[in-house]
C-alpha cells in the first residue's frame, strides 16, 4: 500500500487510549503476510523478530485522545469527560463521532449562536459544561440508538492532501508512527535480517500512551532491551521548539517533559543518519513518550516527524519527513 493510503487508512480509524480494538485488528490484518505477531495482556500488539537477548524495542502508540461518554440526560444528551490532553476551545461546536457497539452515531457539540448571546459570555466553555447533541429527545431514544454510558467519540475525521507534500488529519499522532513501524516490519520480511542480527528485536503497537504510557510501562516489565525508541510526534512550531520545521526531514526528540534521552544513542543515530545522507533534525517539545518508560533500563530515545497542530483535528506532517524516518529507522535497526 502507498504510504499516504496507507496513512489515510490508519487514522480515520476510531480508537481513543483503552479502546484501541478496531485500529489493533486492522494492524493485525496488515501484519499477517509479514510477521507472526501476538497480543499482551493490556493490548499491545507486538512483533518479535530473532532469538536471544532483547537487543532493542522500538514502539509506536496507536491510541488517540478522545471522549468517553459518561451518561445521558433525561432530554438524551451525552456528558462526557476527555481521554488525552484536548484544548476546550477545539471541543466547541464541533462534529463527533460516537461509537456504539452497533457501530457509528453521528453527533454535534452544539455552540451558543452569538445572536442568543445576550450576557456577552467571551469566555472558553469548559468540558464539563458541554454536552453531545445526537438528535434525539429522550434518554430512551438514545438508549435505542444503541448508545450507553462508556461508549467513546472522536472528532469527526477529515483526511486531506495539501499541494502534495502535506496530510492532515486528526490521530496522525501517532498513526504515523504506526504506519513507520508497518514499513520498516515490511521491509525486512521481504529483504530478510533474522539471521543476521545479534539478539532478538521487539517492535510493538501500544495502547493507552495518552493516559500515561499505560501500554509502555507494561512492556517494560516484560523486556529488557538494550535500546528504547519509541515513534511518536514532535510538536512543533512555537518558540519552545526552535528552527524545527516541516520538510526539514525527522527529528531526534532529545527532551521533553517526560525524558532527557540518551545522547549517546542520539549521536550514534545522528552518525547513521549521515552515512546514510539522511537530513534529521534535533529538537526539545513538551508531552512525553513511551520510550521513557524504559529509562530505568535501557538507553532509551525518540525519533519524530514534526507534527503542527499537534491534539487537534488538524494535525499536519510532511509526507517526505515520513519516508525519510522510514529509511532513519530501516537503517538504524541494521547498525544496532
Amino acid at each position: 500500500m502507498e504510504l499516504v493510503e496507507l496513512l489515510k487508512d490508519l487514522t480515520l480509524i476510531p480508537g481513543i487510549s483503552g479502546y484501541e480494538d478496531y485500529i489493533r485488528e486492522r494492524l493485525k490484518e496488515w501484519l499477517t503476510p509479514y510477521a507472526e505477531f501476538h497480543e499482551d495482556r493490556i493490548g499491545n500488539l507486538i512483533v518479535e523478530i530473532g532469538d536471544g537477548n532483547d537487543r532493542a524495542i522500538f514502539m509506536a502508540h496507536i491510541d488517540e485522545i478522545g471522549l468517553i461518554v459518561t451518561g445521558i440526560t433525561n432530554d438524551g444528551e451525552l456528558t462526557f469527560r476527555k481521554i488525552g490532553r484536548i484544548d476546550d476551545r477545539l471541543l466547541y461546536g464541533r462534529h463527533v463521532d460516537v461509537i456504539t457497539e452497533n457501530g457509528k452515531v453521528d453527533g454535534v457539540i452544539g455552540a451558543v449562536p452569538p445572536h442568543l448571546n445576550i450576557e456577552g459570555e467571551m469566555e472558553t466553555a469548559p468540558w464539563h459544561r458541554l454536552s453531545i447533541d445526537i438528535g434525539v429527545e429522550s434518554r430512551e431514544e438514545a438508549i435505542e440508538l444503541g448508545v450507553k454510558p462508556l461508549d467513546f467519540a472522536v472528532f469527526k475525521k477529515h483526511f486531506a492532501v495539501l499541494n502534495n507534500r502535506f496530510v492532515s488529519c486528526r490521530s496522525l499522532d501517532d498513526r504515523f508512527g504506526a504506519a513507520v513501524l508497518l514499513e520498516v516490519i515490511k521491509h525486512f520480511a521481504e529483504t530478510g535480517i533474522e539471521g543476521s542480527i545479534d539478539g532478538k528485536l521487539i517492535f510493538a503497537f501500544t495502547v493507552q500512551e495518552e493516559n500515561g504510557l499505560k501500554g509502555a510501562r507494561f512492556l517494560s516489565n516484560s523486556f529488557f532491551p538494550k535500546y528504547a525508541i519509541a515513534v511518536d510526534s514532535f510538536g512543533c512550531c512555537n518558540i519552545l521548539t526552535g528552527d524545527v520545521k516541516l520538510g526539514d526531514g525527522p527529528v531526534i526528540r532529545a527532551v521533553d517533559n517526560s525524558a532527557i534521552y540518551s545522547r549517546r544513542l542520539a549521536r550514534r543515530v545522528m552518525d547513521i543518519a549521515e552515512k546514510a545522507g539522511i537530513h534529521v533534525q534535533i529538537g526539545t517539545t513538551g508531552g512525553g513518550t513511551d520510550s521513557s518508560a524504559f529509562e530505568h533500563k535501557s538507553e532509551i530515545l525518540t525519533l519524530s516527524v514534526p507534527v503542527k497542530y499537534l491534539h487537534s483535528e488538524v494535525e499536519m506532517i510532511h509526507i517526505g519527513d515520513v519516508r525519510a524516518l522510514v529509511e532513519l529507522l530501516i537503517n538504524t535497526v541494521r547498525e544496532l
